[in-house]
């Protein structure tokens, strides 16, 4: 049975995605709630604050121990503020969670993959990367730069049989989808009114797009940025 990290497996997207692929896999989660982790009943978990580098080696002894094979990057952040506004700390941290971690976790698990000639990183963007979002920039900046990374990264995995893929959901179901509609200027009627679709989208609707891209159906699927967004990608 493969074995999967799913980091900011404690609620949101994360942990719909930890909860169904439990179903089939050895999953290990990582977040900063103890507590909702122990709730989730997976194979083994690690508290672990993403942005402190202590914690991060301390990940790396856990990652190495249980012989990841597939790499969801699901953990970040979203705020919603003018350019003019934004102090350096708050940049510095939601770059560094939302797009350097993700690099250094792949890092992590890639000398396993490789060993192997198997692997799997799936990294969860957004639509925000993909069209850019106003008074959210540096999100969608932080978001926009997985795509890069999973283009390149895909081209230098390819030949030891590791996929790397992004999937950008759109407006979606969960507590983070709920608090930045809260940030934003606009009520939640107004934002499902410029979805083609006129819905958000389900967190499980990520999870098992998940399951068909870690699975060896989907081995010819690399490099690719998926968008999962009900239209909202395609205009209005």
């Amino acid at each position: 049975m493969k074995n999967i990290l799913v980091t900011g497996a404690s609620k949101g997207i994360g942990s719909v995605i930890a909860t169904v692929l439990n179903t089939e896999y050895n999953v290990f989660g990582v977040a900063r709630n103890k507590e909702l982790l122990k709730q989730l009943h997976l194979s083994d978990y690690f508290v672990c604050d993403l942005t402190n580098d202590g914690n991060l080696t301390a990940l790396r002894d856990f990652v190495s121990k249980n012989k990841i094979d597939i790499l969801i990057n699901d953990a970040g952040e979203y705020f919603y503020e003018k350019i003019e506004d934004i102090k350096s700390d708050k940049l510095e941290h939601i770059f560094k969670l939302n797009a350097v971690v993700p690099i250094s976790l792949a890092g992590m698990v890639i000398p396993n993959m490789k060993l192997q000639k198997w692997g799997r990183i799936v990294n969860i963007g957004s639509i925000s990367g993909v069209m850019g979002e106003a008074f959210a920039s540096a999100y969608s900046a932080t978001k926009a730069s997985l795509i890069g990374f999973t283009r390149a990264a895909a081209l230098e995995l390819a030949q030891d049989n590791i996929t790397v893929n992004t999937i950008n959901p759109g407006w979606i179901n969960t507590d983070l989808g709920e608090n930045s509609i809260e940030q934003s200027d606009f009520s939640k009627e107004e934002i499902i009114e410029s979805i083609p679709q006129k819905r958000f989208v389900e967190p499980d609707e990520v999870a098992n797009l998940i399951k068909y891209l870690i699975s060896d159906d989907a081995k010819g699927i690399t490099g690719q940025s998926i968008n999962l967004c009900a239209g909202l990608s395609v205009g209005y």
